[in-house]
């Protein structure tokens, strides 16, 4: 989202950033970068009033939620506004992989047809344009879900040049030690790796490389969460991380072994971007490199996961190779100056030429009917309701 706002600001936007939630201590100072920040509030008159006065030329949902929620409330009040999705990642693939994984079951296509897969799809469908992560799900909705490539922008995470040239200036692999992991604990996918990591990966690894650590951050870390700390088998949970640069390039090797989730892993680019080998899954991987080796190792099985985390970790020669591999990968994948350009030109095209864009969208007109019906009486209802 940082990079959105920054992108939209080069190109001469005056942004508001709204939300249904309170600023936090961790929040970024909006008004430092010159955004203007509204707290909204979900079912209620007031949005409209707010709406009604700002008059965008743009909207941009962050994930589908958002666009269910005021999405029909723009288009009431603001139609000719461009209205841009941006998804992260697609949820129904996340949470179809996720249910697959609990049931034991190996995933398949025919579990993405769910409730959530209705309502994400119907929203990408809604809106003009639909910002995508990732190739695979790009592939994904335009084979399974029948949507057309031309309501969908491929937007990876990018790296500015700045950031690239930076990146033979990492740690080398004799300053280095222990291994990381990193992730937001309220995330499941992020969670689930964790008690992976303690119960599975760990117990076999710690025995194989008895000097090492391995340090676990994570932002939100709850009870049950430290509960997993435990020194004597050198398993550190370390909650948020004052620096995620500093954390991750001091650790020889991060491990992620992904068993569910989509889009494409940040933490996983970070490593890449901050000179760090990584083991990881198929999931974890997926969509991030391309024809291009790994910064590491992908392995799926337990034994193999291992067998590559004490490889990398205790072999020099084998981890530079893996640290070049991903510093490859940074530069010919997620350059930022390619995809911002392309954005822009998208964007442009789309706003000149919206009514005729829309008008090849009929599905996206039919669903925005029916929604604009149904969920603004809904909202009328709950505002109503409210008022007791």
């Amino acid at each position: 989202m940082s990079q959105l706002i920054f992108f939209f600001q080069s190109q001469g936007y005056d942004i508001t950033y709204a939300s249904t939630s309170v600023s936090s201590d961790f929040a970024v100072d909006l008004a430092a970068i010159g955004v203007k920040s509204q707290v909204v509030m979900m079912n209620s008159v007031s949005f409209d009033e707010f709406i009604v006065a700002l008059q965008p030329d743009m909207v941009l949902f962050d994930r589908f939620m958002v666009e269910e929620q005021f999405g029909w409330r723009v288009t009431k009040y603001c139609p000719k506004a461009l209205r841009i999705l941006d998804t992260e990642d697609l949820h129904c693939l996340r949470d179809a992989r996720q249910s697959a994984y609990k049931k034991q079951l190996e995933f398949n296509a025919t579990m993405l047809f769910s409730e959530v897969a209705k309502r994400e799809i119907a929203s990408i469908f809604r809106c003009d344009l639909t910002l995508m992560i990732s190739e695979y799900e790009m592939e994904l909705l335009q084979s399974i879900f029948k949507v057309d490539k031309v309501l969908l922008f491929y937007l990876p995470i990018v790296v500015e040049e700045a950031a690239i040239n930076e990146l033979d200036q990492r740690l080398t692999f004799e300053d280095r030690n222990d291994f990381v992991f990193i992730g937001n604990f309220l995330h499941g996918p992020n969670w689930n790796c964790v008690q992976v990591l303690k119960t599975e990966i760990w117990p076999l690894l710690s025995k194989q490389i008895p000097k090492a650590n391995l340090l676990i951050y994570g932002a939100y870390p709850s009870h049950k969460v430290f509960q997993l700390d435990n020194p004597k088998e050198r398993f550190h949970i370390k909650g948020r991380a004052e620096n995620a640069v500093e954390v991750i390039e001091k650790a020889k090797v991060l491990l992620a072994p992904i068993r569910f989730g989509a889009g494409i892993k940040g933490k996983l680019l970070e490593a890449m971007l901050y000179g760090t080998p990584s083991v990881t899954t198929t999931v974890g991987a997926e969509a991030m490199y391309g024809d291009l080796p790994w910064n590491g190792f992908i392995e799926d099985a337990n034994e193999g996961f291992v067998e590559k985390a004490v490889a990398l970790y205790s072999g020099e020669s084998l981890w530079n190779a893996a640290q070049q591999n991903g510093f490859e990968l940074v530069r010919k994948r997620f350059s930022a100056s390619g995809f911002l350009d392309e954005l822009a030109t998208k964007i442009n095209f789309v706003t000149a030429h919206l009514e005729e864009h829309r008008l090849h969208n009929f599905i996206g007109s039919m669903l925005q009917h029916h929604t604009l019906q149904s969920t603004h009486y809904m909202a009328k209802w709950i505002e109503e309701k409210n008022k007791k």
